[in-house]
C-alpha cells in the first residue's frame, strides 16, 4: 500500500502545485495544458513525469533552457512523503481517507500563500463538503466534535486577529475553522501551537539569513500546514511524551 500512496502523492503533488499557482489567477486547472513559464511551449507527457522529468532535464526547459522552479519537485516529493506517512500512521483504516484529503488541502493552500499571500475561498469551499463526507466515513469521538473544533478554530484566530490588528489574515482564520472541523478542539489547539512554533523558527531564520526583512509579511499557511499535519499524524504521541516528561 505504501508504494501506491507514494506514487499517488507524486502524481497529485504535481497537480496540486499547478492548481495552487493557477487558482488565485482565475485560470482553469484543466486547460490550458502545462507549458513552460518562459517560452510557453506546451509540455509533452515525457516532461510531466514527477521528479524524473526534472532530473533528466537537469532542471531546465528543453526548448528555451530556462530553469524550472525547484518548487515542482519539492511539492511532488513532499506530497508523496506525507501520503506515505499517513499510510504508515493509519494503515488501511477509514481514517486514511480524511487524512489524504486534509493533506491535499494543506498542500494547495501552502502553495497559494507562498506565491500570492492568499488562501482563496474557492479552495476551502471545494474541500469543506469533501472533508464533511470524509468525517461521515471516519467520525471523531462525537457528532458535534467537528463543529466545536470549527467554531473554536474560527473564534480563536479571529480573536488573535483583532488583538494584533490584522496580524493574521482572513484566509488563515477560515482555514483554522476547517482544521478544527477535521481535528476537533484538542488537536486544533496542538496544530496552532505547532504552527506558531514552526512559523516563528522559520521567520527568525529568514530574518537572520537576510531572506526576510524585518516587519515584512510572512506567508503563514505553510507553517499552518506543517503544524496541522504534525498534530494530525503525531499529536497524541507528542502530547503523551511531554506529559510523561512533566510528571517525571
Amino acid at each position: 500500500m505504501l508504494p501506491i500512496l507514494f506514487i499517488l502523492g507524486l502524481i497529485l503533488g504535481s497537480f496540486y502545485y499547478t492548481a495552487g499557482c493557477r487558482i488565485p489567477l482565475h485560470i482553469s486547472i484543466i486547460t490550458p495544458r502545462s507549458a513552460c513559464s518562459f517560452c510557453r511551449r506546451t509540455l509533452t507527457p515525457a516532461e510531466l513525469i514527477p521528479i524524473l522529468s526534472f532530473l533528466f532535464q537537469i532542471g531546465k526547459c528543453k526548448s528555451c533552457g530556462h530553469r524550472i522552479s525547484f518548487m515542482y519537485p519539492v511539492a511532488e516529493l513532499v506530497t508523496a512523503c506525507l501520503f506515505a506517512a499517513a499510510g504508515i500512521r493509519f494503515g488501511p483504516s477509514p481514517e486514511l481517507f480524511p487524512a489524504l484529503v486534509f493533506i491535499s488541502l494543506l498542500i494547495i493552500v501552502a502553495v497559494t500563500d507562498i506565491h500570492f499571500m492568499l488562501i482563496p475561498n474557492r479552495i476551502l469551499i471545494f474541500f469543506v463538503p469533501v472533508l464533511a463526507a470524509a468525517r461521515l466515513i471516519s467520525p471523531l469521538d462525537s457528532w458535534y466534535a467537528g463543529l466545536l473544533g470549527a467554531a473554536a478554530g474560527f473564534l480563536f484566530l479571529a480573536l488573535i486577529a483583532a488583538i494584533t490588528h490584522g496580524g493574521i489574515g482572513g484566509g488563515d482564520i477560515k482555514l483554522f475553522a476547517v482544521i478544527g472541523f477535521v481535528l476537533g478542539v484538542k488537536m486544533m489547539a496542538a496544530a496552532f501551537f505547532f504552527s506558531v512554533l514552526i512559523g516563528a523558527l522559520y521567520g527568525a531564520a529568514a530574518v537572520l539569513t537576510g531572506r526576510l526583512a524585518k516587519r515584512q509579511p510572512l506567508p503563514f499557511a505553510p507553517a499552518i500546514a506543517a503544524g496541522s499535519i504534525l498534530a494530525y499524524l503525531y499529536g497524541d504521541s507528542i502530547i503523551s511524551f511531554y506529559i510523561k516528561m512533566a510528571l517525571g
